[in-house]
C-alpha cells in the first residue's frame, strides 16, 4: 500500500545564509550581531480537520481497494499478503504464548521448592473458599498473581494466533481454489508460444532473401521473435507449470473427494508439484542473472536522458522479480522435501515477502 512519510520541511534556499560564529581566544564562541535565519516550522493538522477529511480518505482507501481486487490475479496477490503476513504472526505469537507459559511453569516449580517438606499444594478454582494450612494459602496467592498476568498476555497471544493461524489455512485453501482455472491460462501461453515458433520459422527462412535498410531493420530488430534457445526455454517452463498445476489439481480435488487418489498419492503429488515448482525457480533465477550480464554488457551504448531512467527502472524491476525469487526458492524447497526444511515462523516470513512486493505493486497501478 502507498506508504505514508513525514515530509520534513527543508529551508528556503532564497533564505541568508546561517550567522558565522566568532571563536574568542577565551574558547567561548560568541555569535554575531546578525539573527540567526529561521525555517518555518509546519504546523500540526488540528484533530477537526482530521476527521473531516476521514471520510473522504476512507472512501480513497475503499475505492483503491475494489480495483485491487477486481482482478482475478489482483485477488490472489491480496490473499498471498493475507495469508502469508497471517502465518508469520500467529507463529510469532504461538512462540511468544508457550515462552510465557514455560517461565510460569518455572516459577511454579521453584515456588513449590521452596515449601516446606509435606506440605500439602491445592489447586482449587476461582470459587474455591477453602484453603489447606499457611503455606497452602501463600501457594494460592502466587497462583492468583500468575492467573492474572496469564489471561492478560499468553493466554490473549494463544487465542490471536489461533485465529491467525485459522485465517492464513481458509486463505491457503481459496488460492488453491483459485489456480483450479489456472491451466485455462497455460492453454493460451503454449497457443502464443506456437505463434511465435512459427514466426521465427518463417522469419528465419525469408530473412535471407530480403533486403531492408537502417529503418526497417531496427523495427524489424524490435519486433523481432525470440531465438531458439529462449523458445526452448520457455517451452520448458511451460511443461513445468503443466505439470505443477495438473498435480496440485489432482491432489487438492482428491483431498476433497471429487478424485479417488489416496492419502499417500496425494501427499506424493503435493511433493512433486513443489519440486516442479522449485525447478521452475531455478530456471527463472538462471534466466535473470542472463539477462543482468545482457543488460550490463549493452548499457554502455545507451546511457543519456530517457535512457538512463528507463535503465534506472529496468534494474528496480528486475531487482524485485529476483528477491522475489530467491523468497520463493528455499520454500519451494522446503515443501518439496520429506520431512520439511524450515519452521513455520520462517515460512511465513520468507512467504511474505513475494507478498509485500506484489501488494505495493498492485497498490501503485490503482493510483
Amino acid at each position: 500500500m502507498a506508504d505514508s512519510a513525514a515530509t520534513i520541511p527543508t529551508p528556503d534556499p532564497e533564505a541568508p545564509a546561517a550567522a558565522p560564529v566568532a571563536d574568542l581566544p577565551s574558547g567561548e564562541p560568541i555569535p554575531s550581531s546578525a539573527p540567526p535565519s529561521t525555517t518555518p516550522r509546519r504546523q500540526p493538522l488540528p484533530l477537526g480537520t482530521l476527521l473531516a477529511a476521514l471520510p473522504s480518505n476512507v472512501d480513497a482507501f475503499l475505492t483503491r481497494l475494489d480495483k485491487c481486487l477486481s482482478t482475478p490475479s489482483g485477488i490472489d496477490t491480496v490473499m498471498l499478503f493475507l495469508c502469508y503476513t497471517s502465518k508469520f504472526s500467529a507463529s510469532v505469537l504461538s512462540s511468544l504464548s508457550q515462552s510465557a507459559l514455560r517461565r510460569s511453569a518455572r516459577e511454579w516449580i521453584a515456588l513449590v521448592a521452596t515449601l516446606p517438606r509435606g506440605t500439602t499444594v491445592v489447586f482449587s478454582s476461582p470459587s474455591a473458599t477453602s484453603t489447606t494450612g499457611t503455606s497452602t494459602a501463600a501457594a494460592a496467592a502466587a497462583a492468583g498473581a500468575t492467573k492474572t498476568r496469564l489471561p492478560s498476555a499468553a493466554a490473549l497471544a494463544l487465542l490471536l494466533s489461533k485465529r491467525l493461524s485459522a485465517l492464513s489455512s481458509l486463505l491457503s485453501e481459496a488460492r488453491m481454489i483459485l489456480r483450479l482455472w489456472a491451466l485455462l491460462g497455460m492453454y493460451f501461453w503454449a497457443r502464443r508460444l506456437v505463434r511465435q515458433t512459427r514466426l521465427s520459422s518463417s522469419s528465419s527462412s525469408s530473412s535471407s532473401s530480403s533486403s531492408q535498410s537502417k529503418e526497417e531493420d531496427e523495427s524489424a530488430a524490435a519486433a523481432a521473435p525470440p531465438s531458439k534457445p529462449a523458445l526452448a526455454l520457455e517451452y520448458l517452463r511451460l511443461a513445468l507449470c503443466v505439470a505443477f498445476q495438473a498435480l496440485e489439481n489432482g491432489a487438492y480435488l482428491s483431498s476433497r473427494g471429487v478424485l479417488g487418489w489416496t492419502p499417500a498419492q496425494q501427499a506424493r503429488a503435493f511433493k512433486w508439484s513443489a519440486r516442479l515448482w522449485a525447478a521452475y525457480v531455478g530456471i527463472e533465477l538462471g534466466r535473470l542473472a542472463a539477462e543482468r550480464v545482457s543488460r550490463s554488457s549493452s548499457s554502455g551504448s545507451s546511457s543519456s536522458g530517457g535512457g538512463a531512467e528507463s535503465a534506472a527502472r529496468e534494474r528496480a524491476e528486475w531487482t524485485k522479480k529476483v528477491v522475489r525469487q530467491l523468497a520463493w526458492a528455499p520454500l519451494t524447497l522446503h515443501w518439496g522435501s520429506e520431512k520439511g526444511l524450515l519452521s513455520e515462523t520462517a515460512v511465513g516470513a520468507l512467504a511474505s515477502i513475494p507478498g509485500i512486493i506484489q501488494l505495493r505493486d498492485l497498490w501503485a497501478s490503482t493510483a
